[in-house]
């Protein structure tokens, strides 16, 4: 499935929905590794952007994203409408990152086709 063919709206434009599959979702939990901890907390001494987070976050995220269109394919999807994220700690230093949709079928508009 093209990244393109996945909005968090609930319509793409030039297409129509043509048959609603359900709700897919990718989900990832991290944890951080004493290493990234410590090099992080060095990093808030200096202040800005920490980056040994973002890009843990960032990589969740991704996991969970490509996860979540894998589940759209596997029920025959060709988009993704409405997508989500959310996070939450499960238990101190181990974070959940859950990507949702609602998978579809779509078809190109005939007003722009």
């Amino acid at each position: 499935m093209r990244l393109s063919m996945t909005t968090t709206g609930f319509t793409l434009e030039g297409f129509r929905v043509k048959k609603t599959l359900g709700v897919v979702r990718g989900i990832t939990v991290r944890s951080r590794s004493v290493f990234g901890t410590i090099g992080a907390s060095l990093q808030t001494i200096v202040g800005g952007n920490i980056t040994l987070f973002t890009e843990l976050c960032e990589k969740a995220r991704a996991d969970a994203f490509q996860q979540m269109l894998q589940h759209a394919e596997e029920l025959g999807a060709n988009a993704v409408v409405g997508v989500r994220y959310d996070a939450n700690e499960v238990m101190q230093g181990v974070t959940e990152v859950l990507c949702y949709g609602t998978a579809v079928v779509v078809e190109p508009d005939a007003v722009t086709a």
